[in-house]
């Protein structure tokens, strides 16, 4: 037996983090240094940190300039970090593309531009076509966070109303070469889908977006919609792109196989459900309940024993009111009412990044009696997950998880221990 549950659920999410470290993934990836400038660039959730630890890794002169969200940040001495917001982009998001954009200007065939991408970039650079505004850009993401819409989907879309996006940085930096590397947090770790790929240009045309418009029902005015039919997107071929690198250097898979690493390490038998699972959060958390109880049920398989899980859920908000969500919170609080009065069964979900939706939390706990304690603090668990409230719910229990910003981001982490 676990003799505390959380807190060996705590100790894996933490494994999950570390395997995505960002020094020694850019360690692994460095390239050769260039006869000329070097200029790094940036944006994401993990920005900052990845800044940083390029500055341990790379000896040689640069000229540094990334995009991280408000709040803390990592320190560093030689790279500029500006600061904008998530995932409501603003003005001073507006700016901070307007240097990076700026800040690859002018660069020769002798020069090496290193790209640190990490999720979170596309409200974090917003840059929309000319003629429009910052808040054309903001519908245009509220509509996209509302349909339901999977990220692959949406960074289609978002590619097709920007100036940045969709390599479109990269191609300000020509004829310098471009190294790209991408802490992914997509599911399937496609490189042009994080971040909207500002140094990755992909195969998909004005027809794809529009189709994702349609078959979401993303709600856009006419004018956007008219822009996007009329754009024509770098594709990977274009000469701007020729000798450029992208590089992985951390994802959802790696993680999972270090929370797992550890599990076996405790004498707990780990399962992968899968590195890329996508759906609407509170579909995927029942799916999850269910096999919880299979599993924890079945003679087949040794006792404890930990599912895992990773990749991005979607919370579909439509037209209603909503309250204090997340998707790992939302996910979490539909397996739990699922889960009710099951024993031996406890669960974590979580967001590498460290946060959740928009309040400090990462996801919360749950387990066979989360719905009784959110019941006696006066919830109604099944109102607040209709309200996409689940945020709420887990307060009221005293279930959330809050490890604070953890400099990466490999998307969600999910864990169910099964004693």
């Amino acid at each position: 037996m676990i003799s505390n549950p959380r807190a060996f659920l705590e100790e894996l999410f933490f494994a999950a983090v570390k395997a995505a470290d960002p020094y020694e993934a850019i360690l692994r990836h460095l390239p050769k240094p260039p006869k000329g400038r070097t200029v790094v660039i940036g944006a994401g959730k993990a920005a900052s940190q990845m800044a940083q630890a390029l500055e341990r890794a790379w000896p040689h002169p640069f000229d540094g300039m990334v995009v991280a969200r408000h709040g803390r940040v990592a320190e560093c001495q030689r790279t500029r970090i500006l600061q904008s917001a998530h995932p409501v982009p603003d003005e001073a998001g507006l700016a901070a593309a307007q240097a990076l954009m700026a800040h690859v200007s002018g660069l020769t065939a002798d020069d090496l531009v290193i790209a640190l991408v990490s999720g979170g970039g596309s409200a974090l650079l917003p840059a929309p076509p000319e003629g429009f505004a910052l808040a054309d850009e903001i519908a245009l993401n509220g509509a996209l966070l509302a349909s339901g819409a999977p990220i692959s989907a949406m960074n289609v879309v978002r590619k097709h109303f920007s100036r940045i996006k969709g390599g479109r940085l990269a191609a300000l930096a020509h004829p310098a070469r471009v190294v790209s590397l991408v802490v992914s947090d997509v599911p399937g770790d496609n490189p042009a889908f994080v971040a909207s790929g500002p140094t990755v240009p992909d195969e998909s045309d004005a027809q794809d977006a529009l189709r994702a418009i349609r078959d979401y029902r993303v709600d856009l005015p006419e004018r956007i919609v008219e822009s996007i039919r009329n754009v024509v997107a770098p594709k990977p071929d274009d000469a701007a792109f020729a000798g450029h690198e992208v590089h992985v250097i951390a994802s959802a898979r790696v993680s999972l196989e270090a929370a797992a690493d550890l599990a076996r390490s405790r004498s707990v038998h780990p399962l992968i459900l899968s590195d890329s699972i996508e759906g609407e959060a509170r579909d995927i958390g029942r799916m999850h309940a269910a096999l919880a109880r299979e599993f924890s049920a079945s003679t087949a398989f040794d006792k404890p024993m930990v599912l895992l899980s990773g990749g991005e859920t979607t919370v579909t908000i439509g037209g209603g009111r909503y309250g204090k969500g997340g998707r790992n919170a939302e996910f979490l609080l539909s397996a739990a009412l699922d889960l009710q009065g099951a024993s031996g069964i406890t669960a974590l979900a979580a967001d590498t990044d460290g946060i959740d939706g928009s309040e400090n939390n990462a996801g919360a706990f749950a387990d066979g009696d989360s719905i009784s304690r959110i019941r006696a603090a006066g919830g109604d668990a099944r109102a607040l997950l209709s309200g996409h409230d689940a945020w709420s719910a887990f307060n009221l229990a005293g279930d959330l998880f809050v490890p604070g910003p953890t400099g990466t981001n490999v998307n969600d982490f999910r864990a169910l221990l099964l004693e």
